[in-house]
């Protein structure tokens, strides 16, 4: 699995957000500033994010963005989806519609497995989380294992 520079930086906006929440709309400049991410770039995901039904959007001198529902109530696998689409993907498909013959059958199963895992932990994840910092137990327990950390 890859994490795109687009969903790195869709849940860096969000999170952004999630911070200021409760407060007046956000300016996407604000948001750019803050994240160190490129303002056009960052337009392209307010929109995608805002389709998705991840963020509201206000229009004119008090206008900006705020988060459409509760930070407790969007995954960071809901952000990456707004964003990129699938979670995980073989060649640009789902793995639950491909299918493999011979010797190749066993991969079918290790792909969903891998999609498996993958959604357990970013929908696992809120954004309240990352804003209090305060990941679910399981996820700080898969970090500190020091391989985790090891590019083989």
């Amino acid at each position: 699995m890859r994490i795109s520079a687009r969903a790195d930086y869709a849940v860096r906006a969000v999170l952004e957000l999630a911070v200021r929440q409760g407060r007046d709309p956000v300016k996407a400049e604000a948001v750019a500033a803050a994240q160190e991410i490129p303002y056009k770039f960052l337009e392209g995901i307010l929109g995608d994010l805002r389709r998705g039904g991840i963020v509201d959007s206000r229009r004119g001198g008090g206008g900006g963005y705020r988060l459409a529902r509760e930070a407790s109530a969007i995954t960071v696998a809901d952000v990456i989806r707004a964003v990129d689409g699938p979670i995980v993907s073989v060649r640009g498909e789902r793995p639950t519609g491909l299918s493999y013959t011979g010797t190749a059958e066993p991969l079918l199963p290790l792909w969903i497995a891998l999609r498996a895992n993958v959604r357990r932990i970013l929908e696992g994840v809120t954004v309240a989380d990352l804003a209090a910092d305060a990941l679910p137990e399981q996820v700080r327990r898969l970090a500190a294992e020091p391989a985790a950390w090891e590019n083989p």
